[in-house]
């Protein structure tokens, strides 16, 4: 009596083990889906070097309201912000799979966003911005990995 309950105790611990890693198994699937691919990473940071390179003395001029520090949890909003401020630009209008994408790239980073707090900001030029979102891309695909 005493072999038959240690042994049905085995089996019981035995299908309670494989149901947590087939659960771990399916969070861990669900996280790589959710997060982007990193080869559309290395897209859209392609596509900013492009406008780096493409633009024009019109783009220079244009000014967009860029955080202080990039690391600052509190300005993902301003970096949305001004992303939508340079897709509004009509020099930026052949680059449209870049905002398609980045759209995507937002989204999955919406849902992990705290509510922000204040973000320190300066209007600088859009080259400066474009470089400041590239690190910010870098970064968010850093976290998304880890």
């Amino acid at each position: 009596m005493v072999e038959d309950w240690s042994r049905g105790t085995y089996r019981f611990s035995e299908h309670i083990r494989r149901m947590k890693i087939q659960l771990c198994l399916l969070l861990l699937a669900a996280g790589i889906s959710a997060a982007p691919p990193m080869s559309s990473i290395a897209e859209l940071l392609t596509l900013l070097e492009q406008m780096c390179e493409a633009m024009t003395k019109d783009m220079r001029n244009l000014r967009i309201e860029t955080p202080d520090n990039i690391d600052d949890v509190n300005c993902v909003s301003t970096i949305f912000e001004g992303t939508e401020q340079l897709k509004t630009s009509p020099a930026m209008k052949k680059f449209s799979v870049f905002f398609q994408k980045f759209e995507r790239l937002k989204q999955s980073l919406t849902p992990s966003l705290a509510k922000e707090g204040q973000c320190d900001t300066e209007r600088k030029n859009a080259r400066i911005f474009i470089e400041n979102l590239m690190t910010f891309i870098r970064k968010a695909s850093k976290t998304a990995r880890a």
